[in-house]
């Protein structure tokens, strides 16, 4: 019995280290040790088992369990981006309401997808991945000029629309688009976001009974992730760029492609809320393709604006990823 004790507190402490590992994206580009960002992928099993053998102690009745527990306190904010309850925020008389959408070009339904977002009624529109069609149904919103990929509709004026580029030459789509847009007399930039895909299929990641298939398809998914994170530093580095340069309060939603926890997230939302973190409630998960939680969908705000709610809208399936929708108050704190 104390062997096998001593085998799982090995496990332990190796779940502990990896999970600490994980918060280094912080710290640790991708170019310079990407496997920090491996890590945020695994970060719900990782979490998962670590609550796991946290039981096993306390029934164990080993008093590890409350070092274990201790120690497991500085992953609340970690998990509460995968998992949150946030407390009901205050009503707010006149919000206005964002919807930020990878509407996957329509393929699962482009009348579906633009009949949802006209009865939205939302100020504001995002959507990724929309093939560069020309939403006939909302032609009563203002909207960017098409690049085939993103665009920002709203019912509000718009203005100094620009495409956002990476500094890499090997990444070829647009990182993110930028509007300022005129709400009640003020001024706020928008950043709709679509960071690089890692272009996956479904067949890639299904593992069988089959060992050296398996070991072929870990390898092929690995040679995938790593220069995907290498790519998406680029991107985040001139989407920052968009970010600090702002004379406006900004509002940046989208598709990031990553998961919390990771280089992408802890560097596009520095200095910004995340409206998920502050008003979300139960699981932030966006993309329903897998059978894994998997939020990639975020909406950031600058400090001054006030997150009034944020919800996953699940009651559809018109996407891989599912419509975010947020509301928010421009009333400055």
């Amino acid at each position: 019995m104390k062997i096998f004790r001593l085998i799982i507190l090995i496990l332990h402490l190796g779940t502990l280290f990896l999970l600490l590992g994980s918060l280094l994206n912080a710290y640790i580009p991708p170019k310079i040790f990407p496997w920090f960002n491996l890590l945020s992928l695994g970060f719900p099993l990782l979490m998962s088992l670590y609550i796991i053998l946290i039981f096993f102690w306390i029934f164990s009745w080993k008093k590890r369990a409350f070092l274990f527990m201790f120690i497991g306190l500085i992953f609340i904010n970690p998990v509460k981006r995968w998992v949150n309850f946030s407390s009901e925020k205050k009503e707010n008389s006149n919000p206005i309401k964002i919807v930020s959408f990878n509407i996957k070009a329509g393929t699962m339904g482009k009348e579906e997808v633009l009949s949802y977002l006209k009865a939205q009624h939302a100020d504001v529109i995002l959507t990724q991945e929309d093939g560069g069609i020309s939403y006939p149904s909302l032609k009563d919103y203002n909207r960017t000029t098409s690049n085939g990929l993103l665009t920002i509709l709203s019912k509000h004026k718009i203005s100094n629309e620009k495409v956002i580029f990476s500094e890499d030459e090997s990444v070829w789509l647009p990182s993110a688009l930028q509007a300022d847009i005129e709400i009640k007399g003020k001024m706020y930039r928008f950043i709709d976001v679509y960071l690089y895909p890692f272009q996956f299929e479904k067949e890639m990641i299904k593992l069988d009974g089959n060992t050296d298939a398996n070991e072929q398809k870990v390898k092929g998914i690995v040679k995938k992730l790593i220069p995907t994170f290498k790519k998406h530093q680029d991107q985040v580095k001139q989407i920052r760029k968009a970010i600090d340069s702002s004379p406006y309060p900004v509002i940046v939603a989208g598709d990031f492609n990553s998961v919390p926890n990771s280089y992408e997230y802890y560097h596009v939302s520095e200095g910004l809320e995340d409206a998920f973190l502050l008003t979300g409630k139960g699981s932030g998960t966006s993309f329903h393709d897998y059978k894994f939680p998997i939020r990639i969908d975020y909406v950031f705000l600058s400090k001054s604006l006030t997150p009034i709610s944020y919800v996953v809208d699940r009651s559809v399936s018109i996407s891989d990823h599912y419509p975010v929708i947020s509301e928010v108050s421009l009333s400055e704190k």
